[in-house]
């Protein structure tokens, strides 16, 4: 261990040296820190140090919001956070294990973070990096002697994979400019779009809001890696609210994504989206409450983006097939059929684009300092792989550069860009034609029709029964005599993943995006998923929760000059 640390070392300065990149005193301070603290740690205790990785995100962010026609806030702000990432004992086990029987596993990944100066002074930076590191070490010291308690009085583990992969010495420089953009036309825009709503006194809460973040990331390590990514995310997002009278909350949110702020649509085509918007959340407040259902489904393609993000996603990254505290859903299933033969679905960090479309979950390197790489996941309906960090599984060693986290969590396995494909893909109208063919066949006076659902809950913990149920937000009744359409409020779709994937008949032909922050216990991360619109032979609803409170008594104050839209 100490020779492999000591060639580590010698190898740093060379790896650096390869780069062709600008002088970056952030950089330079990690890589100097790092490379003292390796040499003075690696005799200082017992449990020997074999690992240490930096990673600081240095982000400027802007964002403007307003209510009613008023700007509510404005924020102009940069800032610099580390994490320290330490592993004492050795890759077979470390600090880092699940400590079985409390839950521990998320635990065990926690990581030191401090604020960083974001001033290019090295002394101060490296005194904040020998601070952190010095807690971090600490905290791994006392960690890896719970693990080893733990491991003595519990029975053996099912999967007996090592805790860490090594991995290579990676150099890649790429900052991310901060776009340039004119504030005042977007603090205008924001102002005029948020006074759409005033005429409508059945909208109690309404905002619009726009947020420009950039992030650079600095990840070395003691392999030898070197990296600096960026990437920008620029996000314009409204959103409206109502309660019905029986006490549900209902909602309508729109959201553009893309890295640049003259990419987003201009201010009449988000004003032509807020009239729908507005027109969608009159007509579900004024709809019946759903009932419990059984039957077909036609979710449409963005809305099945999510569902495959929620339902199938979670469940396919590594570490859970390896957590005792996990369902493990499919962790026995590779090489076995898990949905139709003509659906595939794979994981690719390195598309920064479906069209024209900007995908958020795009990265050139994972948090691991692994770069990105497209992950094999269902193959023509087989089970064949997992998205994997640097935490291996049994039959899995190696990462695909999916190991991700935000600051302060340590990194697992999670999803970049997901993507359902089909080759079993009809046009829309074939799609809604099939559907009524389905309803008609199973006996129903109608069948739903789901364009929007919100991530809800899917269950992987063992403790807690394998399921699911995310809230559908806008959903209709396709009725099969013809009638008009109605809209339906109030309802969830739930299921078990096994059996609503094989409930799949046919797909779309038009592949829709998702965008979205994913939450996990690793943090939140930028995400996209992509899927056509799918035909279920059969999904099963439920009542959503709700409050009992009544809407407000008085009507809002600018509705007494003005004729509202209730």
């Amino acid at each position: 261990m100490k020779k492999l640390l000591a060639a580590l070392l010698l190898a740093f300065p060379c790896a650096a040296a390869a780069q062709e990149n600008p002088a970056d005193p952030l950089l330079e301070a990690l890589k100097t820190e790092l490379s003292r603290s390796v040499e003075k740690l690696k005799d200082a205790e017992p449990a020997p140090l074999y690992y240490l990785g930096y990673e600081a995100y240095d982000t400027a962010y802007y964002g403007v919001s307003a209510k009613g026609g008023a700007i509510y806030s404005e924020d102009d702000r940069r800032g610099r956070v580390l994490d320290v990432d330490v592993r004492v004992g050795s890759p077979a086990l470390d600090n880092t294990h699940e400590i079985k029987g409390n839950y521990a596993y998320t635990n065990s990944k926690q990581q030191e973070a401090a604020v960083l100066p974001v001033e290019d002074d090295a002394m101060p930076l490296r005194a904040e990096v020998w601070n952190l590191t010095d807690r971090a070490y600490k905290t791994a010291l006392d960690q890896y002697a719970k693990v080893k308690m733990n491991k003595s009085v519990t029975a053996e583990e099912e999967d007996k994979s090592s805790d860490f992969i090594p991995g290579s010495a990676q150099a890649f420089y790429e900052k991310a400019a901060v776009p340039q953009f004119e504030k005042e036309k977007f603090r205008g825009m924001v102002r005029r779009l948020s006074e759409k709503f005033k005429p409508y006194d059945f909208i109690y809460n309404a905002h619009v809001r726009l947020m420009v973040q950039s992030v650079n990331r600095y990840m070395v390590n003691s392999e030898g890696s070197a990296i600096v990514t960026g990437g920008n995310y620029v996000r314009f997002v409204y959103s409206l609210y109502t309660r019905t009278a029986d006490g549900m909350g209902l909602s309508r949110t729109e959201i553009y994504d893309s890295d640049k702020p003259g990419e987003l649509p201009d201010e009449a085509a988000i004003a032509g989206d807020i009239d729908a918007s507005i027109a969608e959340l009159k007509a579900l407040r004024a709809a019946p409450p759903a009932q419990p259902y059984s039957g077909p489904v036609l979710m449409e393609n963005r809305a099945a983006a999510v569902f495959f993000h929620e339902i199938l996603g979670h469940r396919l990254e590594g570490h859970r097939q390896k957590s005792e505290e996990s369902g493990q859903t499919f962790a026995k299933k590779v090489g076995q059929p898990i949905m139709p033969d003509f659906l595939s679905v794979y994981d690719d960090p390195t598309q920064s684009r479906q069209g024209a479309q900007f995908l958020r979950g795009f990265y050139r390197y994972d948090d691991e300092a692994t770069q990105a790489q497209k992950a094999v996941l269902v193959e023509n309906g087989v089970l064949k792989g997992f998205l994997m960090g640097r935490s291996p599984i049994k039959n899995f060693s190696a990462s695909n550069g999916h190991g991700r986290r935000s600051e302060g969590l340590g990194a697992v396995a999670r999803m970049g860009n997901l993507v359902a494909a089909s080759s079993k893909a009809v046009p829309y109208p074939e799609l809604r034609k099939r559907l009524i063919e389905e309803v008609k066949k199973a006996g129903k006076p109608f069948g739903l029709l789901v364009r929007d659902i919100s991530g809800g809950m899917t269950i992987t913990d063992r403790a807690m029964p394998q399921s699911f149920s995310v809230n559908a937000t806008l959903a209709y009744k396709v009725y099969a005599d013809g009638r008009p359409d109605e809209p339906l409020r109030g309802l969830n779709l739930i299921g078990t993943p096994l059996q609503t994937f094989s409930r799949i008949l046919v797909t779309g032909d038009d592949p829709g995006v998702f965008n979205g922050d994913c939450g996990a216990e690793s943090g939140q991360v930028p995400v996209s998923a992509i899927a056509p619109s799918l035909l279920f032979s059969e999904m099963e609803t439920e009542k959503v929760q709700k409050s009992n409170a009544r809407p407000p008594v008085l009507k809002p104050p600018f509705a007494d000059k003005q004729e509202g839209g209730n």
